[in-house]
């Protein structure tokens, strides 16, 4: 975790969460509150539209601080321009169209024989399409509320919606839980503390692979062939992949390249079970059951089921690096590119170790990737440019060809008939249609 310069205290900051009525948020709660020395708060802003769960939602967080001793006000509005009006950061964490939107995602790509999923593939496409032009226009009134305010993204797809903020000139971090919490994971099966490990992690967001596990930071001992040869089958039961794909490829691939390694075998299984949206729509539920037990003071361990992770300590740690002076620390953050993998573009948005400080992110340098990797980066990366293409300008041509593009389609008949069904399923959020 970052620390304050020595003998200096940490200035308190106003963070504003939007999408503040999210099951996720105790989570991001708890954080604040565990970890308020490194990033003290004055104010914590939940912000949503949905003022029935901002009420349980925040109910919840205001007791989550009193039981930690938290001193910091939390307040709760549906009014954006408010909400946002002087924060030092503000966290997006929405989902356009909740979680029917993610339902249709995860089953329409199905009928084509093409893997259902919300951040990547047509899923993925689709919930972009719906994202980007909102989080252009949230970040326009943050810009107009604060000019310095630092934007930290975890909505989906992390690395488009990133990449659509920065082609706009906004102050903004893409974060996903995916790095810390596989740095945890070796932490815990080589018994040493996350903190001590230094991911080798690369790719783009959701396409990522850990080349080293080492020791004491980026010049440490590599443990990585050591936890392969004494934990591969428990690494590769947990991504649900065959031990003999790691063995052979000799890295951990995080989880979503199993859409990629296994896909038809994905899109079986998909397609005999109810969608993850399902699931997780019934879990929303009880959860806000439980988050409206006035009983209720800390996050309940039902929340470890809904995902997201150690979202909480890694959210915690990039805000404290962006707004407290000093020399910063290394992160693992979705960041531009700028010539750290030489053969993308410099605008692309890549998720590799950066140096976090008050001026932003600076990727680390990064040994040349392997051609086995590089010419799947290369190809998800242009259908990303594609995908912010057709987000931004819209048309059935631009969502036509986004969706050939994507290795996980690549067909024309595929394309064809995909495009009709995201159109078919979103028209009421693309405003060209």
């Amino acid at each position: 975790m970052p620390h304050s310069p020595r003998g200096r205290t940490p200035r308190p900051r106003k963070v504003a969460v939007v999408g503040g009525g999210s099951t996720y948020t105790p989570e991001l709660v708890d954080g604040f509150a565990r970890l308020r020395e490194s990033l003290p708060l004055t104010e914590l802003v939940l912000i949503d539209p949905a003022a029935d769960r901002l009420e349980l939602v925040g109910g919840l967080a205001r007791r989550i601080f009193a039981k930690q001793g938290h001193s910091g006000r939390i307040v709760t509005t549906s009014d954006l321009d408010r909400g946002v009006d002087g924060a030092d950061a503000v966290l997006l964490q929405l989902r356009v169209g909740g979680q029917s939107a993610r339902e249709r995602d995860e089953t329409w790509p199905l009928d084509c024989g093409c893997v259902g999923q919300e951040t990547t593939g047509a899923g993925g496409l689709a919930k972009a399409l719906r994202t980007v032009p909102v989080v252009l226009g949230i970040a326009e009134r943050v810009r107009r509320a604060n000019p310095d305010a630092w934007i930290i993204d975890f909505t989906n797809p992390v690395g488009i919606v990133t990449r659509a903020l920065l082609r706009a000139g906004h102050r903004a971090v893409g974060l996903c839980n995916v790095a810390i919490g596989l740095q945890r994971k070796f932490a815990a099966l080589l018994e040493v503390r996350p903190e001590e490990l230094h991911l080798d992690h690369i790719g783009l967001n959701h396409l990522t692979w850990e080349r080293a596990v080492r020791l004491g930071g980026p010049d440490g001992e590599d443990l990585l062939p050591a936890l392969l040869a004494e934990h591969g089958g428990a690494i590769a039961r947990d991504l649900r992949l065959p031990r003999t794909v790691l063995d052979r490829l000799g890295v951990v691939p995080s989880y979503y390249l199993r859409y990629f390694y296994a896909h038809d075998d994905v899109v079986a299984e998909l397609r005999g079970k109810p969608s993850r949206a399902a699931e997780v729509a019934a879990m929303e539920k009880q959860l806000l059951a439980l988050y409206g037990d006035p009983a209720l003071e800390e996050k309940p361990a039902l929340l470890a089921r809904r995902g997201g992770a150690h979202y909480s300590d890694a959210a915690v740690a990039l805000a404290s690096s962006l707004l407290q002076d000093g020399p910063g620390d290394v992160q693992v953050v979705n960041v531009r590119n700028g010539g750290t993998l030489p053969f993308l573009p410099d605008d692309a948005v890549i998720e590799v170790p950066a140096r976090i400080g008050p001026t932003g992110a600076r990727p680390l340098p990064a040994a040349a990737l392997d051609p086995l990797y590089a010419g799947l980066v290369a190809s998800v990366s242009a259908y990303e440019d594609l995908a912010l293409d057709a987000a931004l300008r819209g048309g059935r041509d631009r969502v036509f060809k986004a969706l050939l593009a994507h290795p996980l389609i690549g067909q024309y008949e595929a394309a064809e008939a995909l495009t009709d069904r995201l159109i078919a399923h979103n028209r009421e959020y693309l405003a060209w249609t």
